[in-house]
């Protein structure tokens, strides 16, 4: 299988969502990415859609920084991001809570 860019895991958000999981959540998120695969992407969260697009937002309700390729293992399910964020690979700011919901949010995996 190959291996998917971080550009293409993070936008495919948009067919992963599961609005069921958020259901009448409105939200802005930033994920700023570092390193060789990075980037920003704002992921935004409204009427049961998930929208994927490049660029910084102006007032996410909470922002994920973290190396994309890092990043890519979190979301293949190769790391853990809960100890990546224990062990600062991963940092938050920002609502928490969203951070701790947000990965039930989305269909992830190969």
């Amino acid at each position: 299988m190959a291996e998917y860019t971080v550009k293409e895991l993070v936008f495919n958000h948009e067919k992963a969502f599961m609005p069921e999981k958020a259901a009448g959540l409105e939200a802005i998120v930033q994920y700023h990415l570092t390193g060789d695969e990075g980037g920003d992407f704002i992921i935004q969260i409204n009427d049961d859609k998930c929208s994927v697009s490049e660029g910084v937002a102006e007032d996410p309700v909470m922002t994920m920084t973290a190396d994309g390729i890092y990043f890519r293992d979190v979301l293949l399910g190769k790391e853990d991001g809960m100890k990546g964020f224990m062990e600062g690979k991963l940092q938050l700011a920002g609502d928490l809570n969203l951070a701790m919901k947000l990965t039930s949010f989305f269909k992830m995996g190969g």
